[in-house]
């Protein structure tokens, strides 16, 4: 019974975690934002379309081989073609659903964040001195260090070294 109690309290911590929730509601979100973007490609960028050519982007085909086409519906009776108003209906869908949840959620939740961070307490700890602070003081420490210790000279001859004098 213990086992299964542990088990089930996982699930729950698992269930309770911000990330699960954040993303069960961009789930429930995205799926409400593709009825809305749906809408607007079918009723603004399809008839913008339109005044070009058909205002029903899936019937933008091209004929890769001989095709023949019904007279009647104007379809492909045979033949390879690709159906490329489909392609850029999707595209168009895609980056107007990026562009709605980029402006509308994830560009307002950053400045929110960012004003939540500046309200902060200010962490009064010192910083951590650079790198270049670190390697200015250890070039004065290795001047300070030779200034204090002269290089005597050594009676052999043909031996280097240095040594320290003695106060």
């Amino acid at each position: 019974m213990s086992e299964s109690k542990g088990v089930l309290q996982g699930f729950k911590e698992f269930l309770m975690r911000g990330n699960v929730i954040e993303l069960a509601v961009a789930v429930v979100v995205g799926a409400a934002f593709t009825n809305i973007v749906n809408a607007v490609v079918k009723g603004v960028i399809n008839p913008i379309v339109g005044a070009l050519g058909s205002q029903n982007l899936d019937n933008y085909k091209a004929c890769l081989t001989t095709c023949h086409t019904d007279r009647k519906t104007g379809a492909f009776t045979d033949g390879i073609y690709i159906l490329w108003g489909s392609v850029l209906s999707s595209a168009l869908t895609f980056l107007i659903t990026a562009g709605v949840v980029y402006f509308l959620m994830i560009l307002p939740m950053n400045k929110w964040k960012e004003r939540q961070a500046a309200r902060k307490p200010v962490d009064n700890a010192p910083l951590a001195p650079t790198e270049v602070e670190l390697l200015t003081e250890i070039r004065d420490a290795l001047i300070a260090q030779r200034t204090t210790s002269a290089p005597v000279p050594s009676s052999t001859s043909g031996t280097i070294g240095t040594q320290r004098t003695q106060s």
